[in-house]
């Protein structure tokens, strides 16, 4: 197996802005007032930002979404409900072999440090990506599968078709839908169903009660 390296921050400048923004937060700073105060203070850029925003939480929040992660073994006979672009973005990463771009935070879930979810375009790589994702869930016996794409962002018409056509090839139970509430339908899913939740996105761990990280299950398998 070869060796994965994941993105490394060891600037000094960014190992002490995070230490400073986790220290804000753990006095109970609200996030945005704390990244501006750390932002400026080091006069950190955009992707700097980024990356502290995406990798550092206050070690409430932190133990709190480590609890809900589940593994694999637990996919079996459950509904599965997939954050589309979120999950997707992180794996075409991942089979492009970017681990530079990957980060992975306080609270132990894997990031796509780069990743803009507005402005998805078509890659060599979705359609590995997508059947890399269909493949683990397969294997372990995942029961019904919903995967949301946010329908304001181009190509999801397309997406949602290839992601469908992908699913029924494999013969898994499922459907594909696009939504302009993705974050509020994920918990309404997820609440109606008791599913599993396939997500990064912090805000939507926050609301569900049970997470899987599928890429950095993937990225473990070496991929």
């Amino acid at each position: 197996m070869k060796e994965i390296v994941l993105r490394k921050s060891n600037s000094e400048k960014i190992v002490s802005a995070k230490y400073d923004l986790r220290f804000l937060l753990n006095l109970g700073y609200k996030k945005k007032n704390a990244l501006n105060f750390v932002a400026n203070r080091y006069v950190l850029d955009k992707k700097e930002r980024n990356l502290l925003s995406r990798t550092v939480f206050s070690k409430e929040v932190s133990e709190s979404r480590s609890q809900k992660k589940i593994d694999l073994k637990q996919l079996k006979n459950q509904t599965i409900i997939i954050d589309g672009y979120n999950v997707l973005i992180t794996v075409e990463t991942i089979c492009e072999g970017n681990y530079d771009k990957l980060v992975i935070g306080d609270d132990e879930f894997l990031r796509d440090v780069n990743a803009v979810f507005g402005k998805y375009k078509y890659k060599k790589t979705t359609k590995k990506a997508l059947m890399k994702i269909f493949d683990v869930l397969c294997k372990y016996e995942a029961e019904y599968i919903y995967v949301l794409f946010d329908k304001q962002v181009s190509f999801s018409g397309k997406l949602a078709v290839l992601t469908k056509t992908l699913l029924e090839s494999k013969k898994l139970k499922g459907e594909v839908i696009l939504s302009g509430k993705v974050d509020f339908e994920i918990k309404e899913l997820s609440n109606s169903f008791k599913g599993v939740v396939a997500t990064g996105d912090g805000v939507i761990i926050d609301k569900v009660d049970r997470v899987i990280d599928l890429p950095f299950n993937l990225i473990k398998k070496d991929i």
